[in-house]
């Protein structure tokens, strides 16, 4: 495993990946970026903390440190975007979720070295992802990826309005059998305090849509959060634990829900 990824392999057929989640920054595009930029402020702030209970379910944890400035290991790697005709983020974005310059003038990233980025850092991620499914596929018959995402209640540029709490991704329900999007849905609505949608503006990156293939029993739906539900969603940032203890009970609450689902459905076809 390289210095950037983290992989903890369990022993459920749950795979957690967070692709987000990282902050680290090359010394080479350190030098690039603007001041603002440096922060990372577009990271899916503490989302390893706010699902630090992985172990009690047993399940495997895919995690990236290197920002998604670097690379953002949850975009089709041809550059095609997710939402054609809105407002989205690129596989190597130049722009923050706010619209503003992430480098310095004349020094933003260009065919070759995007290339090379994704040779270096986004392979690997996918390669470690991948064989990770692939192997609790092979223990269990079937594997459940549940891709871990959170972002700022309300980004203009990217979306009207303030985000649900939950905001519940299965790629208009491509990517997992319909069962499961019900547990989900249905363990989410039972967590009255917070707000959701299913398939919203949020329907599943690239990660849940290339591995969501239920008909070979690989079962993905994508979570993203809105981040005033657990932290401090300005500088500095902070994760509050007594505002995220509710939310991390109903993440459970999901968890338990997914493989509950899966004990009796996941290894038969849709």
């Amino acid at each position: 495993m390289t210095d950037f990824l983290d992989l903890r392999q369990g022993d459920s057929p749950l795979v957690l990946s967070m692709p987000h989640g990282g902050h680290r920054l090359t010394p080479e595009l350190e030098a690039r970026l603007t001041e603002a930029a440096l922060s990372t402020p577009d990271a899916d702030w503490w989302i390893e903390r706010l699902y630090d209970f992985a172990d009690e379910f047993e399940a495997s944890v895919v995690r990236t440190r290197l920002s998604r400035y670097v690379i953002d290991v949850n975009r089709d790697p041809s550059g095609a975007p997710l939402y054609p005709g809105r407002e989205t983020t690129d596989l190597c974005p130049t722009l923050s979720f706010d619209g503003e310059p992430l480098y310095k003038p004349d020094r933003e990233p260009d065919a070759a070295e995007i290339e090379d980025r994704g040779q270096k850092y986004f392979a690997p991620y996918h390669a470690a992802l991948a064989a990770e499914i692939e192997r609790v596929k092979g223990r269990h018959g079937f594997a459940l990826l549940y891709d871990c995402h959170s972002i700022r209640s309300t980004v203009p540029r990217l979306f009207e309005g303030r985000l649900p709490v939950f905001n519940i991704g299965t790629n208009d329900g491509a990517s997992c059998a319909p069962g499961m999007e019900r547990a989900v849905a249905d363990a989410c609505a039972a967590a009255k305090a917070f707000d959701q949608v299913l398939n919203g503006r949020f329907k599943g990156g690239w990660i849940t849509r290339h591995y969501g293939r239920p008909a070979q029993r690989v079962h993905a739906v994508q979570m993203e959060l809105a981040q005033r539900a657990y932290m401090l969603e300005a500088p500095p940032w902070t994760f509050d634990y007594k505002l995220a203890a509710p939310l991390r009970e109903a993440l459970k609450s999901v968890l338990r829900a997914i493989l509950a689902w899966a004990q009796d459905n996941a290894g038969s076809k849709p």
